[in-house]
């Protein structure tokens, strides 16, 4: 179970969870009340989605098992979704993201809490929803702050793809560096990838890919291939790390590669680094 609940009184007060996760012998998922907790003010109860898989259906419904529960007895509810399901499903048939929107909006949820959602589609579909954006996390774990850090550990940043260019400037901004724009280009008769290029780059320096989602890591090792870089100065940030397939061949092309605990690696990469997600999810709880 990848369900972690904890209790909060007034600003940022931790005391005992008020409850805890079980299943029936049939299978149920269930919450019951581990502590009443009932005299000890307005509480907010907090579900968070650890070590992800944050689309798993059993998760979803001990979500909301916790949800009816927490409104049941008149506390305030978050939820903690660092990977938020469904939003690279944000058009065609099936229409995922909005499935996945309306079973969270399912649950009356007074906050949902998410981080770097993939697709701006399904953050007009959750209710209630506070994204925490990639920006900040990059600057204080990865590149440093100029007015702290010099010098910073990389000399620019580069976007992927025009999908990843918003995200790739906000980082730079924060970090008050360069971003240079790579392309993927595709053969027009079949739709396949059929090159990547790059901005030229300086002669020297080191240089963070960032993007939201790596799952085999085709595109990524692409794009470092036309850099024409050595992987000592490349790195590559993405928010949530699936790493299925090929990815663990990342590390013969990106000297650093970091990501975040929003998503259990289904390969191990070899140096991966990774970034605790809860002191930023739970900095913004309302």
């Amino acid at each position: 179970m990848a369900l972690e609940l904890s209790t909060r009184i007034g600003p940022g007060h931790v005391t005992t969870p008020t409850f805890a996760t079980m299943h029936f012998p049939a299978g149920e998922a269930h919450v019951k009340v581990a502590d009443d907790n009932a005299d000890k003010g307005p509480l907010t109860e907090v579900a968070t989605i650890v070590g992800a898989q944050g689309s798993m259906a059993d998760d979803l419904v001990m979500l909301g098992m916790w949800a009816d529960a927490v409104r049941q007895r008149g506390s305030k509810s978050v939820a903690c979704i660092p990977y938020l399901p469904g939003a690279r499903q944000d058009r065609g048939l099936p229409f995922g993201a909005k499935v996945y929107a309306d079973i969270l909006n399912g649950f009356h949820i007074d906050q949902v809490v998410a981080f770097d959602p993939h697709s701006p589609v399904i953050v007009g579909l959750v209710e209630r929803l506070t994204v925490v954006s990639s920006d900040r996390v990059i600057r204080n774990a990865v590149v440093g702050r100029r007015d702290r850090d010099v010098p910073q550990r990389y000399d620019g940043i580069i976007a992927p793809d025009k999908g990843a260019v918003a995200r790739a400037t906000a980082v730079a901004d924060a970090c008050h560096l360069p971003v240079f724009r790579a392309e993927k280009h595709r053969d027009e008769s079949t739709g396949k990838l059929s090159s990547f290029s790059c901005e030229p780059l300086p002669e020297t320096g080191r240089f963070l890919v960032v993007d939201d989602i790596c799952d085999g890591g085709g595109t990524f090792m692409g794009l470092a291939e036309s850099t024409g870089l050595p992987k000592e100065r490349l790195g590559l940030w993405v928010s949530h790390g699936v790493f299925s397939g090929r990815a663990p061949a990342l590390a013969e092309h990106f000297g650093e590669i970091v990501t975040t605990d929003s998503y259990t690696p289904q390969t191990e990469v070899a140096g991966l680094t990774t970034v605790h997600l809860m002191p930023y999810l739970t900095g913004v709880i309302k």
